[in-house]
């Protein structure tokens, strides 16, 4: 029979086990990204008018935006301090097909980040602290497109020698602008700021990284693992890294008591 001091001991160690996976599933890491780098771009249909993850108003999608990567953006939903930020993005040259195509034109836009594109398996917005996307980016921008606000013919092409016209993936540059300077819609009050609705909202004008002007983390306010696919459950059947720490903790505390009582030494 177990001692009424490993029963207290054990009991200790039960209490412990919320805690631990609150930490756990708070501790996010998200990535520090310069000011200037590369990354890589994709495109996806944002509808005019729509309220996305920022709750940038409907009016911003009338120009240039924009969905980064969740790691970069840093929350798993809602808004996050990468919400409205503004970039100078430069196509370099495709990553996917064969040859890669380098345009003989250059083509820039200055976006707004509106929009969380989410971690999806091996997606181009998966990349992680430490784990580059599989263009070998930390950073990729979902570019809204088409756009009525970017031409139709912003992208290059060469269809006369790979057959079709839309690459899907870009390298490209990226420099961080000053929005109210840059971006097209700063002209026009109704396409600033966050809608009104109740919601967990935050889309700053021009956000320059200051507590005073550029948006929290709502996944790390609220104890929103920031990834709640990869880091807060197990994935076909293989613990995640958060999870199997915390049970690993776990699993030597409980030695640790049971040698301490002698169960273990006979």
């Amino acid at each position: 029979m177990l001692s009424l001091l490993l029963y207290s001991r054990l009991w200790l160690l039960l209490s412990l086990i919320p805690s631990l996976f609150i930490e756990t599933a708070c501790a996010a890491e998200w990535i520090e990204y310069p000011s200037d780098g590369t990354a890589t771009l994709t495109h996806y249909t944002l509808p005019d008018g729509y309220i996305a993850s920022c709750g940038c108003t409907g009016a911003s999608t009338r120009y240039p935006t924009v969905a980064m990567s969740q790691y970069a953006y840093g929350s798993s939903t809602a808004y996050g301090p990468g919400c409205g930020r503004c970039f100078k993005l430069t196509l370099l040259n495709t990553y996917t097909s064969e040859p890669p195509f380098f345009p003989n034109v250059t083509k820039s836009v200055v976006v707004k980040v509106t929009d969380l594109c989410p971690v999806g398996g091996a997606g181009w917005c998966s990349a992680m602290p430490g784990k580059p996307n599989k263009g070998g980016q930390y950073i990729n921008f979902d570019l809204a497109w088409p756009s009525v606000a970017i031409p139709d013919d912003f992208f290059p092409s060469d269809a006369a020698f790979y057959g079709y016209t839309d690459f899907g993936v870009w390298n490209v540059s990226y420099q961080s602008v000053d929005c109210l300077n840059s971006w097209a819609g700063a002209k026009t009050a109704a396409a600033l700021g966050s809608v009104d609705d109740g919601s967990s909202v935050c889309c700053p004008a021009n956000p320059t990284g200051s507590a005073n002007d550029t948006c929290p983390s709502f996944s790390d306010d609220n104890g929103i693992p920031p990834d709640t696919a990869t880091t807060a459950s197990s994935v076909d059947g293989t613990l995640t890294p958060s999870a199997g720490r915390t049970l690993l903790l776990l699993y030597s505390l409980l030695v640790f008591l049971l040698l301490s009582s002698g169960h273990l030494l006979g």
